[in-house]
């Protein structure tokens, strides 16, 4: 592939004379529009202190051009329902990402339904690490596995 089919690839909206066609629509999301584009339709089917289950059915939206769960959704995932769980320990901020990886085993397709378990491994004071796990609801198989480590800001004794 050229430079140019690359560039294009990467500016999907932008016109030949470099204004943005999409400029306008995107900054008019709502705040925090990303969150709820990839939660939506997630259930929590348990939560206790260092764990929560979560499913979903894999919706088109979220799909690759191989049409199968998007590596990105995934990787959000990960970090979104990994945050969650730290929220389980009473802290009031999950803290912001130091590391994140994902191993990706197999594909989910849309309709299939997953589960995504958290769990931590070490909330501390100023670090935590979860793990991430999605699995096939109906045979167990996993799809990808996820590891989170976060900084978690010291709070203040005033």
């Amino acid at each position: 592939m050229d430079l140019e089919t690359v560039k294009k690839y990467l500016e999907k909206g932008v016109g030949a004379d470099g204004d943005d066609k999409n400029a306008s629509t995107i900054n008019g999301m709502p705040s925090r529009f990303f969150e709820n584009f990839i939660m939506q339709g997630l259930h929590v089917d348990q939560i206790e202190k260092g764990r929560v289950l979560c499913s979903m059915k894999v919706p088109p939206r979220l799909l690759n051009a191989g049409n199968f769960l998007h590596g990105g959704a995934t990787a959000s995932l990960v970090d979104l329902v990994g945050s969650a769980v730290i929220y389980t320990y009473g802290v009031s901020t999950s803290g912001v990402s130091v590391e994140i990886s994902i191993t990706y085993l197999d594909a989910a397709y849309v309709g299939e339904e997953i589960e995504i378990e958290a769990k931590a491994l070490r909330v501390g004071k100023t670090v935590a690490v979860v793990t991430v796990e999605f699995r096939k609801k109906k045979t167990g198989k996993i799809i990808a596995q996820g590891r989170h480590t976060k900084y978690l800001t010291v709070q203040s004794k005033m």
